[in-house]
C-alpha cells in the first residue's frame, strides 16, 4: 500500500522536487546535485555590462565570456536580463530581441612568429542547416524566461573536447546580445519591431543604403541606433547584464551526444515581414499569415528536443517530415501583466517538444518543412520563424536513460512512480 511504501514515497517526493527545480527558469539552488552517482553541476554567470539609455540599442558581440571549461555535456542554458542588483528587468523597459551563445576556436599563442599567418579565431558552429547564419548552440529572445532548454536524458550537448579542436587552438565562447531600451519611446511596438521611420535610419551598419521597400527589421536597429523618444522624457543610462545559468555534467560514455540543427522559414534572410490582412480576410476572421520553407537534414536520427523562436504576433511554428507528418509544434505564451516574465503583449515563453526516445525519427537527407504562423491583424516587421532541434544518432536498442533525473519526461521515472502520474 502507499502507507507501507514510506521510503519509496520519500524518494518519489525528492524526485518530484528535483524535477520541479529543473523545470523552473530560476537557477538550480545548489552548485551541484549528485544523482545516481552523476554529478550535475550548475553555475550562474553575467555578461559584460549592457549600457542603455531611453530608446537606445545595444547589439554587441562579447568574446571569451565566462563559461564552464572541460569536456562536458551541457544540459541547459537559461538566461534573462537583470540590473546591477540582479533584479529582472521587464520587457516593456528593455526588450530582449535576442541573445545567442556560440563556441569558437581561439589561437592559443597569437604572438608567436609561427602563428602569424593563422586566423586568430574560427567559429565552431552547430551542425546546420544554415551555412552562414544561425550558427549558435543556444539562443532565445523575449521568451527566454519561460522556455525550457533542458536536454533530456541520456543526451547532452558535447563541448570542450580537446581532441576535436584544431591544433594550436582552444575552445572559447561568445555572446551576442541585442537589447532595445523602450523607456519613454513614442511607440514601443514600432521600436521592438525595428521600424526604420522610428529610428530615422536610411543606411545600415555597414554604410549601405537601405531599400525604400524595407520598412523595418535588423538593418534599422543595429548597435547604437536610437528609437524616437517622447519630447521632454528624461531617463538615466542603466547598466544591465545578461545573467545566464549553465547546467552540465562531465562527459562520460553514458551520455549520448546530439547534433544541433536550426531551421529558418526565410531560408537565408533570418527575418521577414507580415503584411496586414485584407478586408475580405478580416471579415472572414482569417487574419493569419503562414510562411513555409523546406530544407534537407544532413544527418538523420532521433529528434529528442525541439523549440521555435518567434516575435510578438507569432501564433506558433511547426516542423514536418517529408511525408507531411508533424514532428513538433511549438506555441507561444503571451504575458498578461507588467512584472518581469509576464509582460502583456509580449511572448514570454515557447512550448517545447520532448519526444519519447526513439519515437520521432528522421532520415539522412530527409527534406523537412518548417511552418511559421503570425497574426496579420496588423503589419509586423522584422519577425522571425526559427525551429531548433536536437537529433541523436539512432541507438540500438533505444538507450535506457541511465542519467535519469531530468524534466519533463515521465519515462525517466521508475514504473512505480510513473504509473501514478
Amino acid at each position: 500500500s502507499t502507507f507501507a511504501a514510506a521510503d519509496k514515497m520519500k524518494m518519489a517526493g525528492s524526485a518530484v522536487l528535483l524535477i520541479s527545480l529543473l523545470s523552473a527558469v530560476a537557477p538550480l539552488p545548489s552548485e551541484a546535485l549528485n544523482v545516481r552517482g552523476h554529478l550535475l553541476k550548475s553555475k550562474t554567470f553575467r555578461s559584460p555590462p549592457i549600457l542603455l539609455g531611453p530608446g537606445s540599442v545595444s547589439n554587441k558581440y562579447h568574446h571569451d565570456v565566462d563559461f564552464p571549461r572541460g569536456h562536458l555535456a551541457v544540459k541547459s542554458f537559461d538566461a534573462e536580463v537583470v540590473d546591477e542588483n540582479g533584479v529582472p528587468v521587464p520587457l516593456h523597459e528593455t526588450y530582449l530581441h535576442h541573445w545567442v551563445a556560440e563556441p569558437y576556436y581561439a589561437l592559443k599563442n597569437s604572438q608567436s612568429p609561427d602563428t602569424q599567418n593563422l586566423p586568430k579565431g574560427m567559429l565552431k558552429r552547430n551542425d546546420g542547416v544554415c551555412k552562414t547564419t544561425l550558427g549558435q548552440y543556444f539562443g532565445l529572445g523575449s521568451e527566454t524566461r519561460h522556455t525550457a532548454t533542458w536536454v533530456p536524458d541520456p543526451y547532452g550537448i558535447e563541448i570542450g573536447n580537446e581532441d576535436k579542436a584544431p591544433e594550436g587552438y582552444e575552445e572559447k565562447w561568445l555572446l551576442n546580445i541585442h537589447a532595445i531600451d523602450t523607456r519613454g519611446v513614442v511607440d514601443k511596438p514600432s521600436c521592438t519591431e525595428c521600424k526604420c521611420d522610428f529610428y530615422n535610419v536610411t543606411i545600415d551598419e555597414y554604410g549601405r543604403t537601405i531599400s525604400k521597400n524595407y520598412t523595418g527589421g535588423l538593418f534599422c536597429c543595429y548597435d547604437q541606433t536610437q528609437c524616437r523618444v517622447k519630447e521632454g522624457f528624461n531617463g538615466e543610462v542603466r547598466k544591465l547584464f545578461l545573467q545566464y545559468t549553465v547546467t552540465w555534467l562531465d562527459w562520460t560514455d553514458a551520455v549520448v551526444p546530439v547534433k544541433i540543427y536550426i531551421f529558418d522559414v526565410t531560408d537565408t534572410a533570418v527575418e521577414y515581414q507580415v503584411e496586414e490582412c485584407s478586408a475580405e480576410n478580416r471579415a472572414n476572421n482569417e487574419c493569419i499569415h503562414t510562411k513555409t520553407a523546406r530544407a534537407a537534414l544532413p544527418r538523420g536520427g532521433d529528434i529528442v528536443f525541439s523549440v521555435a523562436h518567434q516575435h510578438s504576433g507569432g501564433v506558433g511554428a511547426s516542423l514536418h517530415g517529408q511525408d507531411g507528418r508533424l514532428l513538433c509544434e511549438s506555441l507561444p505564451t503571451y504575458g498578461t501583466g507588467k512584472e518581469a516574465g509576464n509582460e502583456a503583449n509580449y511572448i514570454v515563453g515557447m512550448s517545447t517538444c520532448y519526444p519519447k526516445p526513439g519515437s520521432i525519427k528522421v532520415s539522412d537527407g530527409e527534406v523537412l518543412t518548417i511552418v511559421s504562423n503570425y497574426s496579420s491583424d496588423r503589419q509586423h516587421t522584422g519577425v522571425m520563424g526559427l525551429v531548433y532541434i536536437l537529433v541523436a544518432e539512432p541507438q540500438q536498442p533505444t538507450p535506457a536513460p541511465s542519467l535519469c533525473f531530468s524534466f519533463p519526461v515521465p519515462w525517466c521515472l521508475p514504473a512505480w512512480m510513473s504509473s501514478n502520474m
